[in-house]
Order: structure tokens, then C-alpha cells, then sequence
């Protein structure tokens, strides 16, 4: 039992140096790519997916998507989030929250993304910014919005109109077919009584013999 392990540890040993150099010998022979940093500071761009700093997007007109929610701060793990708002009563008399003061703390931000994914209105995201080092921790507290900035109005969407309902086509109920009549048998015309023919009367109207009587003188 002692030989079996002794050459079974020993070549999987063998197998794992093999692997090992196998990698080393494929990375050695891969062409290199070497960034001349600073120097190529202005071309250097960095991947979509880098997750620099977190910033809030403005428009040319100086309005954000923030609505004030305090869903990412709530979202965040390490509490580097905090958002300052207040409550302000719209032209309609409807009292409307507002931001004041959104500050994100770099220094201890874990860049997890959970904040982005927990935001309704896409107001915040991640830049690819990486120089970011200071010399004093309190520069890695920064104000995200803009001074003067406001939240951004929803156009309003026109709904399309909804179609005219079209009316069920009441299918057609077939016509019930008349009730033939029953068709009467002709009764059989009865035949007309024949009436008896009329003897023929002769020419001649029979003449009627006399007898005469031998016992009856004739008149003198």
C-alpha cells in the first residue's frame, strides 16, 4: 500500500508541473501588450464595464433623473450614500419631494452596483474614470449633484387612442325553409254517369193492324 501511494502522489505531481508549464509556455509565446502609461493618457480608454466613480448625469438645461427615493442608500452595504431632501409644495397644492444633497463617499465605496440596480429612475451609473487618488480622504467625499440642479419633468406621453371597438357581426340566422304544404292528392274525377243511349226511332211509324172481327156486320 505504501508503493501505490508513493508512485500515485508521485505522478500527480508530475501532472500538475505539466499543466502548470503548460500555461507558462502558452503566455510566453502570446504577443505582448504594454500601455505606456502616462504617457498615452489622452488615447487610453478604458472598458464600458469598468466601474470607476459614481457620477448623476445632467442635461444641457442642468436637470438630473434623481427623484430623492433613498432606495440606493438603503440599497448600499457600506453606508457611502447619503441623500438629503426636502418637501416642497407643487403648483397644484400637492406637496412633492425634492433633492438637496446627494454625497457619495469613493473611499468607501465597494463598487458592487447595487445602488444602480436599485434605482427606478436610472438617475446614477458608474463612469470609467480611474485616476482617482488623493491626498486627502475628505476629497473622496463628493457631491454628486449639480449646484441649482432640479429634477427633470416627464414629458407627457400621449396615449394612442384606443380603436373603435368593432361591433360583434351578429351572424346571419339562417332563414327557416317554409313549411311545404303537403300537396293535396288530386282526387280522381268520377267518371260522368253515361247516359242510356236513346233507341233509335225508325222512319217509318210502325203501322197498326187492324183486325177485323168477321162477327161485326159492316154498316150498311
Amino acid at each position: 500500500m505504501s508503493n501505490n501511494n508513493y508512485f500515485s502522489g508521485l505522478f500527480f505531481g508530475i501532472k500538475s508541473l505539466l499543466t502548470g508549464l503548460g500555461v507558462t509556455m502558452k503566455e510566453f509565446f502570446t504577443r505582448k501588450i504594454t500601455e505606456q502609461y502616462p504617457e498615452n493618457r489622452k488615447e487610453l480608454k478604458m472598458f464600458d464595464r469598468f466601474r470607476g466613480r459614481l457620477i448623476m448625469p445632467h442635461n444641457e438645461n442642468n436637470e438630473h433623473k434623481c427623484i430623492g427615493c433613498g432606495l440606493c442608500q438603503m440599497a448600499c452595504p457600506n453606508g457611502s450614500i447619503k441623500v438629503t431632501t426636502e418637501m416642497l409644495e407643487a403648483e397644484d397644492g400637492k406637496k412633492k419631494r425634492s433633492l438637496v444633497k446627494y454625497e457619495y463617499d469613493l473611499g468607501c465605496c465597494m463598487f458592487c452596483e447595487l445602488c444602480i440596480t436599485a434605482c427606478p429612475q436610472g438617475a446614477i451609473e458608474f463612469c470609467t474614470d480611474f485616476e482617482n487618488a488623493v491626498f486627502d480622504r475628505a476629497k473622496l467625499v463628493q457631491q454628486l449633484n449639480k449646484p441649482g440642479s432640479k429634477v427633470a419633468e416627464k414629458k407627457p406621453v400621449a396615449k394612442p387612442a384606443a380603436p373603435a371597438a368593432a361591433k360583434p357581426v351578429t351572424e346571419a340566422k339562417p332563414v327557416a325553409p317554409a313549411a311545404a304544404k303537403p300537396a293535396t292528392e288530386a282526387k280522381p274525377a268520377a267518371p260522368a254517369a253515361a247516359k242510356p243511349a236513346a233507341p233509335a226511332e225508325s222512319a217509318e211509324a210502325p203501322v197498326e193492324k187492324k183486325e177485323s172481327n168477321p162477327e161485326t156486320p159492316a154498316a150498311v
